[in-house]
């Protein structure tokens, strides 16, 4: 069932002559985990922006949940749909304790206390912060506070969540738990994961990859239909995964192994196999 649909959005900031969003038309399905990918300045932040009508179309049209982006009346009812997690998870973290800080949201939505305490603990269970409840939030690593961050929107219970670049600001490890924690939300628990980013080994799990470049979609498919396009990846100045550049290296020396291969082990089995013969 679709969940998030743009119709024919444009997007342009107040005294700028450039259009930041040409003419996006797009819909997501409820429960997909899919990836927004360009580099800087391809609009993707901006598309992100809209699932929560932080930004509404200059024209076109935004839906979410069936709810238009444009109703002011609706504006709650959208929110409270669609959780917004962004780069500095210090932006985001309010409270001197963990659990306080997931606990505000749904304080603020007027949640019960009792369905609080719940959702306080279910949500940090979920992204595995559940034993570092009652810390101080500034002694946790990068990739934890970023967790915790995921936590308090989904104390919120919404149906989306949307991730702008998350991992922006960790290191490796911190980014491995992060993606791992969003891919779990979608692939245990059924939530519809947008993912913003510009690092490709992040979008590999997705189920749909869309490429961003100069405010428009450039390629829309699943990570093995877009990741096997490199002529095109390099055209807009991102690099396919490591996988998929080897053996594109490999086929202009002569082998022909298909692009789709996203898995290291597979890789390297293929390569061996190759090599082998």
């Amino acid at each position: 069932m679709e969940i998030i649909r743009f119709d024919n959005v444009h997007f342009k900031y107040p005294g700028s002559e450039k259009e930041t969003l040409r003419g996006i038309s797009l819909s997501v399905e409820e429960g997909t985990f899919v990836a927004v990918l360009g580099r800087n300045g391809s609009g993707k932040s901006s598309l992100a922006k809209h699932m929560n009508a932080i930004l509404l179309p200059s024209s076109g049209r935004v839906t979410v949940c069936g709810m238009d982006t444009a109703d002011e009346d609706r504006i709650l009812d959208i929110r409270r749909n669609v959780g917004m997690v962004f780069q500095n998870p210090d932006n985001q973290i309010v409270a001197n304790v963990v659990e306080d800080d997931v606990a505000f949201a749904p304080e603020n939505l007027g949640v019960p206390s009792d369905q609080i305490r719940r959702r306080v603990d279910d949500a940090l269970t979920l992204v595995d912060m559940f034993n570092f409840k009652t810390h101080a939030p500034h002694l946790l690593s990068g990739g934890q506070k970023q967790r915790v961050a995921i936590a308090g929107v989904l104390a919120m219970r919404p149906k989306i969540i949307v991730l702008d670049e998350p991992t922006a600001m960790l290191d490796p490890q911190g980014r491995r738990d992060v993606i791992s924690t969003v891919t779990a939300l979608c692939r245990e628990n059924g939530m519809t994961v947008i993912l913003i980013t510009h690092h490709m080994d992040e979008c590999v799990n997705a189920d749909r990859v869309i490429v961003m470049a100069d405010g428009s979609v450039v390629k829309d498919g699943t990570p093995q239909s877009v990741f096997s396009d490199v002529d095109t990846m390099e055209k807009h100045g991102l690099s396919a995964p490591e996988t998929v550049k080897i053996l594109y290296d490999l086929n202009r020396s002569g082998y022909s192994f298909s692009l789709t291969t996203l898995d290291v082990q597979t890789c390297a089995e293929k390569i061996a196999e190759a090599l082998g013969k």
